[in-house]
């Protein structure tokens, strides 16, 4: 892959390097488990990339406003997202695109840092990896 084709990828994935930068120091800025709980979604969120730059860039504000909202009223992480925080990431994206699927690791994956965020200790019983 070329830098050309790179940076479009990078485009694509974060939209605008300012707007990012500025989503990720937003994000930086929250209380840790708010913090935590953005990086899963963040991750997960990655397999959903919109069509453009600042459908991305949206998305990825909107996720840092819905937090810092939440943590500034002491909104606890479960109220939030839900019991199935899967659930949660394929409806907030729906909003910016069409398409994508989460892989059964990324579920995995975003379920266990949801319920290490929120505090609940349960452990990888069943879960893979």
């Amino acid at each position: 892959m070329s830098d050309v084709e790179k940076s479009g990828f990078i485009s694509k994935v974060i939209g605008d390097k300012k707007r990012w930068r500025a989503y990720k120091t937003r994000t930086g800025r929250l209380p840790g488990n708010y913090r935590t709980a953005v990086e899963a979604i963040e991750r997960c969120l990655m397999h959903f990339v919109p069509t453009d730059g600042h459908s991305a860039a949206s998305m990825f504000e909107d996720l840092a406003d819905l937090f810092e909202q939440a943590a500034a009223n002491g909104t606890p992480i479960r109220e939030i997202v839900g019991d199935d925080p899967v659930e949660f990431v394929e409806a907030f994206v729906q909003n910016y695109s069409e398409g994508g699927y989460i892989t059964t690791r990324a579920r995995n994956r975003l379920s266990e840092a949801i319920a290490s965020a929120a505090g609940e200790d349960k452990g990888n019983e069943g879960l893979s990896r």
